[in-house]
This record gives C-alpha cells, sequence and structure tokens, in this order.
C-alpha cells in the first residue's frame, strides 16, 4: 500500500514579503496537525479536517478567524470537505458567526441527508451541534483593508479591474490533501470570500469538482484562487481527470492550471495528490503557501518547488502519461 501522505496549501496570489514567514510556518503547523492523525492510523478524511481546522485558528489566512469583510461589513465563508472511496461530501456556504466551517461541512456530510447547507440554515445546525461560535470581529481578519469594492451597483463591471485588484491581494483560500495508510483519500477547503464582494456571494470553495475533489480511483485536489474562473473549467475535477487518464498530481495540476489560464484567463493554485501518493504542486500566480510531509520529511515554501511541478511545455504525450 502506499505510504501514508499529507498536502496543505494556504492561499495562492500576491503575497507581501512580510508575510511570507508567517504564510509557510502556518502551512507547516497544519501538515503536522494533519500528519499526526495519519501517523497514529487514522483517516485521510480526519487529517484534512484537522490540517484545515488549524489553518482556520491562523489569523495569517484568509479562513476561519482571518476571513476578509463582504462589502456590507460582514463575514460570510465557504468550506467543503470530500472523501474518495464512497463520494461523500459535505459543504456550506455563506456562513456566519461559525469558527470552523470545515468542521461544520464534516457535519452536513454525517449528520445530515445532504452536501449543501447555506446561509442561516447552516448556522442554525452549528448551533444545534453546539460548534463555536464567534461575532464577525473576532473572526475578521486586521489585514482586510483592500479599499473599494470589487463589485458596484452603479454599472457592468470591468473583469480586467476585477482580475487586477484579486492579482494584488492573496487568495487565501486553504485546503487540505490527504491519503492514508489504506490508500483511501479525501481532500478539504475552506475560504474567508473575497475582500468586499457582494453579500451572499458564494465562490469556488463550497461547490465540489470546483474547490475540491476526491476520488480513490483517480486523486485528490484542492483548488486557490480567482473562484469565478475556478468554477468555469471546473478545475479540481478537472485535474483528478487528467490523473484518472495517467497524468501523475503533479503533471495533472500543471495541466488544469495552464488550462485556468488558456480558457477563462484564470488565476490561482491547486495541490493533490495521486492514487500512487505522488503531490503535485502549481499556481500562476506569484505566490503560493505549500507545505506537504509523508512523515519521513516535512517541506514548506511559498512557491512550487521545480522537482513537482510538473508537465513542461513541448513534453510528449507519452511522457505526460509517465508523469
Amino acid at each position: 500500500m502506499p505510504r501514508p501522505i499529507l498536502i496543505v496549501h494556504g492561499g495562492a496570489g500576491t503575497i507581501p514579503e512580510e508575510r511570507h514567514a508567517a504564510a509557510v510556518e502556518g502551512c507547516r503547523r497544519a501538515a503536522q496537525a494533519g500528519w499526526s492523525i495519519l501517523e497514529a492510523g487514522g483517516s485521510a478524511l480526519d487529517a484534512v479536517e484537522a490540517a484545515v481546522r488549524t489553518l482556520e485558528e491562523d489569523p495569517t489566512f484568509n479562513a476561519g478567524r482571518g476571513s476578509v469583510r463582504t462589502r456590507a461589513g460582514t463575514v460570510e465563508m465557504d468550506a467543503l470537505i470530500m472523501e474518495g472511496t464512497t463520494l461523500r461530501a459535505g459543504a456550506v456556504a455563506a456562513v456566519r458567526r461559525v469558527c470552523h466551517p470545515i468542521v461544520l461541512a464534516r457535519a452536513v456530510m454525517e449528520r445530515t441527508p445532504h452536501v449543501l447547507l447555506v446561509g442561516p440554515a447552516a448556522e442554525a445546525l452549528a448551533e444545534l451541534l453546539g460548534l463555536p461560535m464567534a461575532d464577525d470581529a473576532e473572526l475578521a481578519a486586521p489585514r482586510d483593508a483592500m479599499g473599494g469594492a470589487l463589485l458596484r451597483a452603479d454599472g457592468p463591471v470591468d473583469l480586467r479591474e476585477v482580475l487586477a485588484r484579486a492579482l494584488s491581494e492573496p487568495m487565501d483560500t486553504v485546503g487540505a490533501a490527504a491519503m492514508d495508510a489504506a490508500g483511501r483519500l479525501a481532500a478539504a477547503v475552506s475560504t474567508g470570500g473575497m475582500s468586499n464582494k457582494w453579500p451572499g456571494r458564494v465562490g469556488d470553495s463550497a461547490l465540489i469538482g470546483c474547490g475540491a475533489y476526491a476520488d480513490d480511483h483517480s486523486g485528490a485536489a484542492v483548488a486557490t484562487g480567482w473562484g469565478e474562473t475556478l468554477m468555469r473549467v471546473v478545475i479540481a475535477k478537472t485535474a483528478c481527470d487528467f490523473m484518472a487518464l495517467g497524468l501523475s498530481a503533479s503533471g495533472a495540476v500543471t495541466a488544469a492550471i495552464r488550462l485556468l489560464e488558456e480558457r477563462v484567463n484564470g488565476r490561482g493554485g491547486l495541490i493533490a495528490i495521486d492514487r500512487e501518493g505522488r503531490i503535485g504542486i502549481a499556481h500562476n500566480t506569484p505566490h503560493m503557501s505549500w507545505a506537504w510531509t509523508d512523515g519521513r520529511v516535512l517541506e514548506a515554501g511559498i512557491r512550487a518547488p521545480e522537482r513537482v511541478r510538473g508537465l513542461v511545455t513541448g513534453e510528449s504525450g507519452a511522457a505526460r502519461a509517465r508523469g
């Protein structure tokens, strides 16, 4: 059986240099939290939840206690968790006051007959289950000061302006993918949304196949970036489909990011684990914080390392299939 492995990310974008060390160290801590589950014989599902929960506690990242505000000044969060054996999944969208949206997403999967709950109904479930709650002041990141709405009510929005603004800030969705000792795969993602977004806006993070996807028959992938473009190419499922066709995790995420850029001029990043237990990291933004471990080594960084970037332009089909 493949050796257990776990990989996390802390968001893609232009991360200010003064935040590099905190972003890398936060990913390192999350990887250690997830690995402690796998090392004890726990499931990939438990491991990705633990890793993302750790990231939600860190105000460095735009998730949980580091979330950003909508144009109405509120905090609205999305999350998704999925396991690859039976394709079970749970998600929440536009939820407020919930300290750990990823825990609530898992509760949707395991405690209800549904896959996705939104807004006040999801918050009511959190209260019913006694999950930790907090107000906007506790959840909003002090660094959330972009200035100027991303959306205007007085006319059409220039998408080039939106992209430029998005690229000027880190897109701090957080996520994790893991394979356990039984070869089971899982993926999880959580976000505090887009700064100054229209209230009620839901991005890729709550949508199966967009923010994350896991299938034991192919791989697990987790996305970060400009959600409006990630959704249009269903990027996490696309990466898993590439792995099902024979690409390694590294080749699959690089191919999916290339597709994102070529088809919808999107920006973002992906992490993945294929069914052989190989990892992939790719992004077309200046930075993406990440960490991975298999128990023997723990590596972390702010840019994808060369050896796992995958596809090279001009590579033959046979070479791509070998990964």
